[in-house]
């Protein structure tokens, strides 16, 4: 008895810079940077809020942290990180209900997440700059 072996051909080198993604999968990559940004994030984001609440002089300091560029570009990225990470996430409910998850659907609401979130993060960007 001949026992014949197949072996298979893997790749030998992965560069994920180099491999051209799929829209879902680069939305759902976004969906994960977001979420642990919004978690690193999340002492600073804390420290304004108490800030706010603390006093009239807490409020003053508050405001004037905010009207700094740097602070105001933080603040639109973790926006856009907020607005992002909820729209992905109702997709992704809609998608454990069996909605939306054939192809044309599916690269159509990755698509809409996108453009949603980018166009809620410039207005409400607008307001805050």
């Amino acid at each position: 008895m001949t026992e014949i072996t197949i072996k298979k051909e893997r790749p030998k080198h992965l560069d994920l810079r180099v491999i051209k993604q799929p829209l879902p999968a680069i939305a759902s990559i976004l969906h994960r940077i977001s979420g642990a940004g919004l978690f690193l994030m999340l002492p600073f984001l804390i420290f304004l809020f108490e800030l706010s609440l603390d006093s009239s002089l807490g409020f003053a300091m508050l405001q004037s942290v905010v009207a700094h560029p740097l602070a105001k570009l933080v603040l639109t990225g973790l926006l856009w990180a907020f607005l992002h990470h909820f729209c992905m996430g109702i997709r992704i409910l809609l998608l454990d209900l069996n909605m939306g998850t054939d192809l044309k659907p599916a690269r159509a609401s990755t698509k809409a997440v996108l453009v949603i979130s980018l166009a809620l993060t410039a207005i409400l960007g607008v307001k805050l700059w």
